[in-house]
């Protein structure tokens, strides 16, 4: 089949939306806060790989929950920007302002149906709960023309007390309607069945989109999501990895390559470029500091690794014996070990574009000079090492402060001391400090350099590759006295290089922070 062929039967197949909460139910996730650069730098994406709703926040839950969702609702060019709200008119209000300047703005709104959320979290009747969805959606339909509304914990709500609550939103003006299984608790025969009744009940339940929202507690989210869409949803709520509150959410990524694998069994159709699933993956595991299980579905480093000898036998004969979708469909290459230390700027940048970056002349020249010296130490050269390389140098590339130099003495006896020579606004610094162990004498030896009050929230180091001489990717988080919360990523073959480069990117980041509040507060 022709690649036109392929996009004339995609467009005969019922389109499904995908509403990306990454950035909402996500960032709930414990230990899963971003900061407002990395929130931006999602949505970015997001917006690019073809998702059609952004749910960028909470806007009541903070001032910096509302900045960060009007932040997006700005930026983004093509996807709806939505801001969640509770049934209160404070809430709805506020959420209101802060995606009033998307190209296509959304208040989604939600209340609790079940007996158990009515009695013990909101204390209200159900004859309440139908006044207050019918007062918020209207007050919401009343501040935009897309609104959306949820019955939380609907999949342990009376079937005939969820019927009439969904008239009632559909009656005031939402145009979707979220059925979330808010505690993972349903089975994809039950989700189906409460769909097929509720679309079949309801009066002018065809005038509203249906919306699949599940998390993953008993490991249903997918399969949950994709029963819904057999029974008519066609908005399916997700996240990057499937991260989420508990066990996490729906996974984007699972969501949109069973549609795109099982055409037979699902005729139906995302507008997600699925080649960027990869980079998407990486890029929110990053910015969270969540790794990505390696026998993670379609983004896990294992998904297309075969160590058996009989799967390698079966691929070497053909690709479709252990294979059932191709990594380029993903965007993960064929061959990881492709790069070496002779290899060229013009094998570099063909690398890159594979890989999807297209960096400027003076980001490119960057980008090679440290690809050079890590092919000098490394045996190996893989793909997520480059990526690891390139993603690190295009967040650091503004930073005033760059680590030169550091030599680390260590061992059984201490104290143990490390010479650091930092460029600070072009002027090169060096110092020496001593500490309860190499990680702890590099920071001292920083903080001599970069006074600073932040204390060490976060300490996390992973290996980008497998082997020895893998790169360490680290992740510091630094929090100071006046709340402000950053986070800085450095990635080297030497564990103490990147531990040095992911604190100094943590402490620009808080200088920045710090002098943006000084120039606020000294212009009111």
């Amino acid at each position: 089949m022709t690649e036109n062929s392929k996009q004339a039967a995609a467009a005969d197949k019922d389109r499904v939306l995908i509403f990306d909460t990454t950035l909402r139910d996500g960032e709930q996730c414990p230990g899963a806060t971003m900061t407002f650069e990395e929130k931006m730098e999602v949505a970015d994406f997001l917006d690019a790989m073809g998702v059609d709703i952004i749910e960028a926040g909470f806007p009541i839950a903070s001032d910096g929950d509302f900045e960060a969702v009007s932040a997006v609702a700005e930026r983004v060019k093509n996807a709806t920007v939505a801001g969640l709200a509770r049934a209160g008119d404070k809430d709805i209000d506020r959420a209101g302002a802060a995606v009033g300047k998307a190209v296509k703005p959304r208040i989604h709104t939600f209340i609790s149906t079940s007996p158990v959320h009515m009695k013990y979290k909101l204390k209200k009747e159900p004859d309440e709960v139908l006044e207050l969805i019918s007062r918020s959606v209207t007050r919401a339909r009343n501040l935009v023309d897309d609104v959306e509304w949820s019955a939380e914990d609907a999949t342990r709500t009376e079937p005939e007390f969820l019927c009439r609550c969904v008239e009632a939103a559909i009656k005031a003006g939402a145009g979707t309607i979220n059925i979330p299984d808010t505690v993972g608790y349903t089975v994809p025969e039950e989700y189906f069945a409460l769909f097929t009744m509720l679309r079949e009940q309801v009066p002018n339940a065809d005038k509203a989109v249906f919306s699949a929202h599940c998390h993953d507690d008993l490991g249903l989210a997918v399969a949950n999501s994709l029963a819904g869409v057999r029974a008519g949803v066609r908005q399916i709520e997700c996240t990057i990895n499937g991260i989420g509150e508990r066990a996490g959410n729906a996974a984007l990524e699972e969501i949109v390559m069973a549609i795109a694998t099982r055409g037979d069994a699902l005729p139906y159709a995302t507008g997600v470029d699925s080649t960027l699933l990869s980079r998407a993956s990486r890029l929110v595991s990053v910015v969270t500091n969540f790794p990505v299980q390696y026998n993670k579905a379609i983004v896990g480093r294992n998904a297309f690794a075969h160590e058996s000898g009989i799967h390698q036998d079966g691929m070497l004969k053909h690709n479709q014996t252990y294979e059932i979708m191709t990594p380029e469909s993903v965007g993960v290459s064929k061959t990881s070990l492709v790069m070496g230390k002779h290899s060229g700027r013009a094998a570099f940048r063909t690398k890159l574009t594979d890989l999807g970056y297209d960096l400027g002349d003076n980001q490119f020249e960057d980008a090679f000079t440290r690809f050079k010296a890590l092919a000098d130490r490394k045996k190996h050269v893989y793909d997520e090492d480059i990526e690891a390389l390139v993603d690190e140098e295009i967040a650091h590339m503004h930073d005033r402060t760059k680590v030169v130099a550091l030599t680390v003495i260590a061992g059984s006896v201490g104290p143990q001391t490390a010479t650091l020579t930092l460029d600070v606004e072009g002027e090169h610094q060096t110092v020496q400090s001593t500490g309860n162990g190499p990680v702890d004498a590099t920071f001292n030896a920083i903080k001599k350099l970069l006074p600073h009050n932040g204390t060490l929230e976060l300490y996390q180091v992973h290996a980008v590759t497998q082997g020895t001489d893998a790169q360490a990717e680290v992740s510091v988080r630094l929090e100071d006295d006046a709340g402000r919360v950053v986070t800085g990523r450095g990635a080297d073959t030497d564990t103490m290089v990147a531990s040095a480069r992911a604190y100094v990117a943590a402490v620009n980041k808080l200088m920045v922070k710090r002098e943006k509040t000084t120039r606020v507060q000294a212009a009111v």
